[in-house]
């Protein structure tokens, strides 16, 4: 009978270790990518309602964001790194159980803002003018009415490019078709 008492006492305490080793300290958090170019969004889960901190770190350390939310047992929140220097940041969740510490990169990514195509007075000639944030290499192609390629050229990007093209040896409406290094494409039928 007093075998049978130690061993159930000591299945009892493994079994309460291994509960114990199982829920995690601290508080639950998960970063998240969004679509949109700099936006990440932080899901925080807390064990209980309290006070809870958000500080963004840079790579050099500095604290580039910090706010504290009172009465909370969870949120979800957006972070915008628009405007930030590329690289790696460090988010770090706290609560009264612990803190949480993620890494994540952020990589600027330039986008062809504006594209407009113009035709210039009664002659063959077309304006194609490119406003830009940054630099970066855009592939600028141009098909004639039958849908067949004409011209085909990658430009590098520094701010703003305005270009004449002059198609009076094309058949039909010409067809711009512009693609920035991300792979987005926009196409502008004249």
């Amino acid at each position: 009978m007093k075998t049978k008492s130690v061993v159930f006492a000591l299945i009892l305490a493994f079994v309460s270790v291994a509960a114990v080793a199982a829920d995690p300290v601290g508080p639950k958090v998960v970063i998240i990518n969004q679509k949109e170019t700099g936006i990440f969004k932080v899901i925080y889960e807390g064990a209980q309602t309290g006070k809870v901190s958000l500080k963004i770190f840079n790579n050099s350390g500095k604290v580039v964001f910090a706010e504290t939310i009172n009465g909370t047992d969870g949120f979800i929140r957006p972070v915008n790194f628009s405007g930030m220097e590329a690289g790696e940041y460090t988010i770090e969740v706290s609560d009264a159980s612990g803190k949480q510490i993620n890494k994540l990169e952020y990589k600027m990514e330039n986008k062809v803002n504006t594209i407009h195509v113009a035709k210039i007075g009664k002659e063959s000639k077309y304006l194609l003018a490119v406003a830009n944030q940054g630099s970066e290499e855009i592939n600028v192609r141009i098909f004639d009415g039958a849908n067949n390629l004409v011209h085909n050229e990658n430009l590098v990007v520094d701010g703003s490019l305005g270009l004449v093209y002059n198609l009076k040896n094309i058949t039909g409406v010409p067809t711009f078709e512009v693609t920035n290094q991300t792979g987005a494409t926009k196409v502008v039928k004249y």
